[in-house]
């Protein structure tokens, strides 16, 4: 493709012209197709240009190895002490890229207005009782997905009995009915309170995370000995004052930000990526992702249909390559699946 030969070549030869790109096509191209293709480019974040007129150079972006499309089944084909990853956490992540990058491209922000407009349009039509109904379902679904990525073994329909019901499934153990139990009761709590998360902070997190894993045994405050993920190499921050401080910067990289999607996403992420508590950070992250959406009048997103492998395999791509492409997809997909599915 000729975006690939470009990227390429730029990788290799940064600050170049358009006519040292075009070039490289040996006439197999126009240069209106070049300059075409580098401006289509420059809107996705791949590049950035200085200068003006004839004066123009282009170069590979910063923002490029966190939006460039990774092929996972090829990156996992290689075993875990075979890839090559960041091992620790980047900070520069929160103070140098994250606040100067748009991390969806202009069409993907349309596609995710238009959904909203849709899902604005559809609930304005909706009677109270109708609105409530479907929040509940959605509620029931995101509890179940959300506990079946953390291992839990309930069923969607023997979850559904639990929180309607208080009916426990057979052969399944106390924690995992009260995981379920604890995601339904924090997701009533921020569609009951729809501002809580209008500006995120490391209380309020806290305070979700102690909703979520009550009567489960883990401890409720920012931890202070070292974990391990399994599945990677990646090791996250065992120095409890730099877990605040990474925490603190992204509460403020979060409320800077403009976009709601942006917002959503972060906190999906980078929740995961700290690893602030000793258990429970990546429920803790789908429902303060959650909790921004619907603070911000946005739809929700319960995740359901989403394979919880692939879940897992995108967010250890952003732990080792600090690249969100893949996770960004799931995202989308599942913010589509939410506005078509319940609303």
């Amino acid at each position: 493709m000729n975006r690939n030969r470009v990227i390429e070549y730029l990788l290799d030869h940064p600050n170049s012209s358009s006519t040292d790109i075009f070039n490289i096509f040996n006439g197999e191209v126009s240069i209106a197709t070049v300059k075409r293709v580098l401006s289509k480019l420059i809107k996705e974040n791949m590049l950035i240009s200085t200068g003006k007129a004839k004066a123009t150079r282009y170069s590979i972006s910063p923002s490029y190895q966190l939006l460039v499309f990774m092929d996972m089944e090829a990156y996992y084909e290689q075993e875990i002490d075979e890839r090559i990853i960041q091992k620790g956490f980047n900070f520069s992540l929160l103070n140098d890229l994250f606040p100067h990058v748009s991390l969806f491209t202009n069409e993907e922000n349309l596609e995710l207005h238009r959904l909203q407009n849709k899902y604005r349009k559809n609930v304005s039509l909706m009677g109270t009782t109708e609105y409530e109904k479907e929040i509940e379902r959605l509620a029931i679904d995101l509890s179940w997905k959300s506990s079946q990525i953390e291992g839990n073994t309930y069923s969607l329909l023997e979850t559904e009995r639990l929180l309607k019901e208080k009916q426990t499934a057979s052969g399944k153990t106390k924690d995992e009915a009260i995981m379920l139990l604890n995601h339904k009761k924090t997701i009533d709590f921020i569609v009951e309170n729809p501002d809580f998360l209008a500006e995120i902070t490391v209380q309020k997190i806290e305070y979700l995370h102690g909703l979520l894993t009550e009567e489960l045994g883990v401890d409720k405050n920012i931890r202070r000995r070292k974990v391990g993920i399994s599945g990677t190499n990646y090791s996250p921050l065992d120095n409890e004052y730099q877990i605040k401080e990474a925490l603190i910067g992204m509460c403020n990289l979060i409320n800077q930000k403009e976009s709601v999607f942006e917002k959503a996403l972060l906190a999906l992420l980078l929740l995961s990526y700290i690893q602030a508590f000793v258990d429970g950070n990546k429920r803790t992250a789908r429902i303060v992702s959650n909790a921004i959406l619907i603070s911000h009048k946005h739809c929700p997103i319960s995740f359901r249909t989403v394979d919880s492998l692939e879940y897992k395999k995108s967010m250890l791509l952003f732990y080792e390559q600090n690249n969100i492409s893949n996770f960004k997809k799931i995202f989308m997909e599942q913010y589509a699946f939410a506005v078509e599915t319940y609303f």
